[in-house]
């Protein structure tokens, strides 16, 4: 059987981290998921904090995961990072050793750590003598730049170059993005390495009781980073809007739930300075999987006006639970939506004004979302695997 080695640099560098980013929860699947399909054969590398790449002791890095599952598993609402010092006997076990180097046919790496180093990356393919599979989750910076980070779209053409040179194969988690990524090459003229569609994994929601609040109002939950690209700013606006406009016990509560992300000050002001959302309005920045769980199923809808996502993965746990979702009309939204989620134009507030209270009120559009969701087909890790298992084995002969 191919023998395999996982990079799992990231899950490393998030050791001060207590709760998971959606990048997190890739990395955690494939460590889990190949362990499953290649057991002894798989073995575990990364790049230290301290720059040193190697390998990580087998039962050291069993002992990590299970760590940090159990970390991001909290319900406490521990959120923000733990204290160096409190994390160093880690940072110790976890350093990388020379043992086992050049002994695995295929190094896989599904975070983009350390691909803004070419050479480093060719180094460290040297060194292990493997062929080199990869995942790409969006190239957003690189097409909306104004969504990035200052910057930001630079370090991302840095780490698609190193895709195009030096991978194998790529995985990548919708057709949308291997779109992008196959258009982005070609357009720089390299040779596209072969690229496979693997929707995400939908991640087992935990069960818990519905979220509720002792006014009993209806409540809607936005779920993810709060940066520009994800568009709070409509909905801020919009429950703005209804507190100017409504009986405030005719409005339902929105709930944010996200840390706050880069280039976001007008948000942020809203959230911190809008005396009339202030009734209306929750944010949550640290959440632990089973308060997430209740917040999710006790929701009357999901809402998601990104501009622009890779995947979406929110959408995929509402409707895993049979919460109903409204949700921008991007192709990344409608691939893994298909035909359930009510889709709007990412600027027309009105329309969205009218979904967000015909859900409150158990409308025809909610009523109408919530007959189709029995046909929606969650995808899951296993078959995801199974086409990166296709993707690796392949890379190897």
């Amino acid at each position: 059987m191919t023998r395999i080695v996982l990079d799992i640099s990231r899950l490393i560098s998030r050791v001060r981290h207590s709760g998971p980013s959606g990048v997190d929860r890739v990395e955690m699947a494939y460590a889990r998921g190949l362990l499953r399909i290649y057991g002894g054969k798989l073995a575990f590398a990364a790049v230290h904090p301290s720059g040193v790449y190697g390998r990580i002791q087998r039962e050291t890095a069993i002992a990590y995961l299970d760590e940090l599952e159990r970390r991001w598993a909290q319900t406490d609402g521990v959120s923000g990072q733990r204290s160096l010092i409190s994390v160093l006997p880690w940072m110790a076990r976890l350093f990388p050793r020379r043992i086992g180097l050049g002994s695995s046919d295929v190094l896989v790496q599904v975070s983009p750590h350390h691909l803004t180093r070419r050479a480093q990356m060719r180094r460290i393919l040297a060194r292990e003598n493997a062929r080199f599979v990869c995942m790409v989750h969006d190239l957003i910076p690189i097409e909306y730049p104004e969504y990035a980070r200052p910057g930001g779209s630079a370090l991302h053409e840095a780490r698609m170059h190193t895709v195009a040179e030096l991978a194998a194969s790529v995985i990548v988690n919708s057709a949308a993005t291997g779109d992008s990524l196959r258009r982005w090459i070609e357009d720089r003229g390299h040779i596209v390495p072969p690229i496979r569609v693997a929707l995400l994994g939908t991640e087992p929601i935990a069960e818990a009781d519905d979220r509720t609040y002792d006014d009993a109002k209806p409540y809607f939950v936005c779920l993810g980073t709060i940066e520009p690209r994800k568009n709070h700013l409509l909905l801020l606006h919009l429950w703005r809007s209804m507190a100017q406009s409504l009986p405030p016990e005719s409005i339902p509560r929105l709930v944010v739930i996200g840390r706050r992300g880069w280039e976001n000050e007008q948000i942020v002001d809203l959230l911190e300075r809008c005396p009339s959302l202030k009734p209306f309005l929750e944010e949550v920045n640290g959440c632990g999987d089973e308060d997430l769980a209740a917040a999710i199923r006790g929701a009357r809808a999901l809402l998601m006006p990104s501009f622009a996502e890779g995947f979406g993965m929110p959408v995929a746990e509402a409707l895993s639970v049979g919460t109903p979702v409204i949700a921008s009309d991007i192709a990344a939204h409608r691939e893994i939506g298909g035909t359930i989620p009510d889709y709007l134009d990412t600027l027309d507030g009105s329309a969205w004004m009218q979904a967000i209270l015909d859900h409150a009120r158990d409308g025809p559009l909610r009523r109408a979302q919530l007959e189709r969701l029995n046909l929606w087909q969650a995808p899951d890790w296993d078959s995801h695997m199974a086409i990166a298992a296709e993707v690796i084995e392949a890379a190897a002969k």
